[in-house]
């Protein structure tokens, strides 16, 4: 076996038809003519005669034959290509379900099989048969894919290549017969291929394909350690600091975004140590600001940084960012002559950023902010005035010699020495508190310019001034220290509460929990290890690029539990940062049990449902068994009666009563059993390929006696379905039975039809109906306790009905009759065709 592992290209569109197989086997001629060995290992033409056409030059492997039910289904035949050890194979169809017995599950499985070989794979997907984009491929077609493949896989692929067509050009192919065959055209148009259907699956598959393009690139620049912004696409970054003016910024941000067309907005929210990145009571963006982010689409995140503008220029690049937008400052203008403030500053290291500032109504007012530490530009300023406010205080008490005395030079002395310290810190506060002492000595304590002092009670003010400067030196610099602890102890609540709010607002936190952690720390990637038994270590959950395999590798490690570890890789952590991780783990910890006391709850509820169900059950069979047994024992103890004397007539109709009423005591056992097996999850489908017009026939040879007002229209010609004859069989008994029990005494028709890969059975009423808003409890059971006549029944019947249905891949759902009624609507999937052998 290879020690390379073969290279994966997927052909993506999206719909059926687009030519997906038809532009694999291209390239599969593309390199057979390069002189690489191709073979084909399933290719599904559908009988499409330009598909069929070219396969003609190309080697192609025989399938696997598989006995199922008494039909041949050919596979992919895995061993046939271990074997045969091309360089390429063709495998259509990745996200296929493989018949049973096969060696797989999923035809993708026999792909990884092919790749883990060394063999090259060209394949294809359709964008409805992606895991993620299933439910919102159902709300746009109407139909449930059965069929799905993992986004893992598909994203994994070495090469992703688009199939793209325009729904116009589709639709002529499809009504000229190049998809499907002529009987299925009108169904496929009227139903899957409606234009708006085609045009929503199409952008679909062109952002899926875009998202996938953006994660190459940023993998490519993280690599290559690219810092530049590469306007690829637009992404707008919009600042926040949670104040007043922030929903003001988001809002404008939002409108910059949708008038650069599909770009993508990013919300950031910049804590920093000294807390001048907060401007709310509670100094973070609160729960109404992160509701506004997701009311304009934008993504919401938390960064840690002391240099504001580096550490939004930074998200911003990482980000890939095209446009930057900022509030305008809400210092006042004399506050900005002497620091521009984080907008100048943005602007000034942005690059090819493009920066917007933004005006509000809170711009230009002046805020009162305590001064929480020490940044690096106030202590560059410190020590200037270290220097500059002695010499200024000396000339001025040379200047004004004549007018004050000594306690007042003494005075301004002091007001330099305070002064630098509240600019700079302790350290420059010294250097200016010596400094002045010894200038005030020299220039204005007589003896003059000598460091001798004439009168004792004059050294004694010099020296009482430079140790009172130092003492409210030193208490500004620790009054600074203090509230800059308490600023960063703010900034960590701040950011611990956020991760709070995700634990407690999720039903399963753990993957935002850990891309916020991610953010936050400014981590490549973070990640859950827990110890099994046996294996090593397991990556429970995991965020960003690859995890490390074990904790010894990580760049943060934490153990939060036994044998659980919260890692961290792409840059060591400071020891307040690590402090501030290891509390992070806690709330992992909460997640990762939050995570598993759901799946007890949901395992739970499934109990007490199966508990409750048969509590039902034993109240709902007491009137409902005694019924018809009330009536055989009437109508037999009559009949048996040897002085009772009747006509035939009458001994007719008491004998069709006892059989009228064990038809129904049958039916009613019939469906109390089959709910029960249905609650416990016993009940076990054998499908296989079967006609609906069998399957309509022998469920009215045993139905309700009023068949006479059924009418069927079933084509005989209509493709099988996949499903188990016997429960088929029920389902449509009890459709039709629920049909003309509650018709209101009208025709019942039964029609079926077929398109893209389903067939549905329609049973219609035009009877009184059902309110939409209780159409959901037809399908519940015991839903007519309490209200029903004594022969309605339990109200089991729809169902058990669904609960089959949905066992054999299918859907049961009930809609309007145009006119009035009520039709329900069975959906199952068509048969696949035999293979021909070729």
């Amino acid at each position: 076996m290879s020690s390379r592992r073969g290279e994966l290209r997927i052909h993506l569109g999206a719909a059926p038809g687009v030519g997906k197989t038809y532009a694999a086997l291209n390239e599969a001629h593309r390199r057979l003519e390069r002189g690489t060995d191709v073979v084909v290992g399933l290719v599904e033409t559908h009988g499409r005669a330009r598909t069929e056409a070219l396969l003609a030059g190309l080697e192609v492997l025989p399938r696997t034959v598989l006995d199922h039910r008494g039909t041949e289904l050919r596979e992919l035949d895995v061993d046939a290509v271990l074997a045969r050890a091309p360089e390429v194979c063709v495998v259509d169809e990745l996200a296929h379900s493989c018949a049973p017995g096969s060696r797989h599950e999923k035809r993708w499985q026999d792909v990884e099989e092919l790749l883990a070989a060394g063999i090259d794979v060209i394949s294809t997907v359709n964008v409805q048969h992606l895991e993620s984009l299933g439910d919102v491929v159902e709300r746009i077609t109407g139909v449930r894919q059965r069929e799905t493949i993992p986004d893992a896989v598909v994203r994994a692929a070495d090469q992703i290549e688009l199939v793209d067509i325009t729904p116009e050009a589709l639709r002529r192919r499809m009504a000229h017969g190049n998809i499907y065959r002529p009987e299925k055209i009108d169904a496929s148009l009227a139903h899957y291929f409606r234009t708006g259907n085609l045009i929503a699956l199409r952008e679909l598959a062109l952002l899926w394909v875009a998202d996938q393009v953006d994660v190459a690139l940023q993998r490519y620049r993280t690599a290559e350690g690219v810092e530049e912004v590469w306007e690829a696409r637009e992404r707008v970054v919009v600042a926040v600091t949670g104040g007043p003016e922030s929903a003001t910024v988001l809002r404008r941000a939002a409108r910059i975004a949708r008038r650069s067309g599909s770009a993508d907005l990013l919300c950031v929210h910049v804590l920093r140590g000294d807390g001048l990145a907060t401007a709310g009571p509670a100094g973070s963006a609160g729960p109404e600001l992160r509701r506004l982010a997701e009311d304009v689409e934008a993504s919401f995140h938390t960064v840690v940084g002391d240099d504001v503008p580096a550490t939004l220029l930074e998200f911003a690049r990482t980000a890939n960012a095209t446009q930057l937008v900022l509030g305008t400052s809400r210092r006042s203008r004399w506050a900005r002559l002497v620091d521009p403030g984080i907008g100048a500053a943005t602007i000034a290291e942005s690059g090819s950023i493009d920066v917007h500032l933004v005006s509000h109504a809170e711009a230009g007012e002046a805020r009162r902010r305590p001064r929480l530490s020490l940044p690096a530009r106030r202590q560059a300023w410190g020590w200037p005035a270290a220097v500059l406010l002695p010499v200024l205080a000396t000339v001025l008490g040379v200047a004004l010699r004549e007018s004050v005395d000594l306690s007042t030079d003494v005075v301004l002395f002091f007001l330099a020495t305070v002064v630098t310290a509240m600019i700079g810190g302790l350290a420059p506060a010294l250097v200016a508190a010596i400094g002045g002492g010894l200038l005030l000595n020299v220039f204005l304590t007589p003896p003059l310019y000598t460091l001798s002092v004439a009168q004792p009670e004059n050294a004694f003010a010099i020296v009482a001034m430079v140790v009172v400067a130092l003492l409210v030196a030193a208490v500004v610099d620790r009054a600074d220290r203090r509230a800059a602890q308490a600023a960063t102890a703010r900034a960590e609540a701040t950011l611990l509460g956020s991760f709070a709010r995700v634990v407690l607002s999720r039903s399963d936190p753990l993957p935002k929990l850990l891309e916020r952690v991610r953010e936050a720390f400014g981590l490549t990637t973070v990640a859950l290890l827990e110890r099994s038994a046996g294996t090593g270590w397991e990556t429970t959950a995991c965020t960003g690029g690859a995890p490390c395999a074990r904790p010894a590798d990580a760049d943060a490690d934490v153990e939060i539990d036994e044998g659980v570890h919260l890692v961290g890789t792409g840059r060591t952590l400071t020891s307040s940062e690590r402090a501030l991780f290891s509390a992070v783990s806690g709330q992992a910890l909460l997640a990762l049990r939050n995570r598993r006391m759901a799946a007890q709850a949901t395992d739970a509820q499934r109990r007490a449902d199966a508990a409750g169900l048969r509590t039902a059950l034993l109240s709902a069979v007491g009137h409902d068994l005694r019924t018809p047994l009330t009536a055989i024992k009437a109508a037999a103890g009559s009949l048996r009666d040897p002085v009772l004397r009747m006509p035939a007539e009458d001994r007719q109709e008491l004998l069709a009563t006892v059989e009228d009423s064990a038809d129904r005591l049958t039916g009613l056992v019939d469906n109390l059993l089959d709910s029960s097996r249905l609650a416990t999850g016993a009940v076990t489908t054998v499908t296989a390929p079967v006609g609906f017009d069998e399957v309509v026939a022998a469920a009215l040879a045993g139905v309700h006696p009023a068949t006479d007002r059924v009418v069927v229209e079933v084509a005989e010609d209509l493709p099988d379905v996949l499903a188990d004859a016997g429960l088929a069989e029920r389902v449509v008994a009890n459709l039709v039975d629920n049909a003309l029990r509650h018709g209101g005494g009208t025709t019942v028709a039964v029609r079926a039809s077929a398109y893209a890969d389903r067939v549905e059975l329609r049973v219609v009423d035009t009877g009184p109906g059902v309110a939409r808003q209780q159409r959901d409890l037809l399908f519940t059971p015991f839903q007519r306790l309490g209200d029903r006549r004594a022969a309605t029944g339990v109200g089991l019947g729809l169902h058990v009905a669904r609960g089959f249905t949905e066992a054999m891949g299918g859907t049961l759902e009930a809609e309007d009759t145009p006119g009035g009624g009520l039709t329900t609507v069975l959906s199952l999937p068509a048969a696949p065709k035999p293979a021909l052998v070729p």
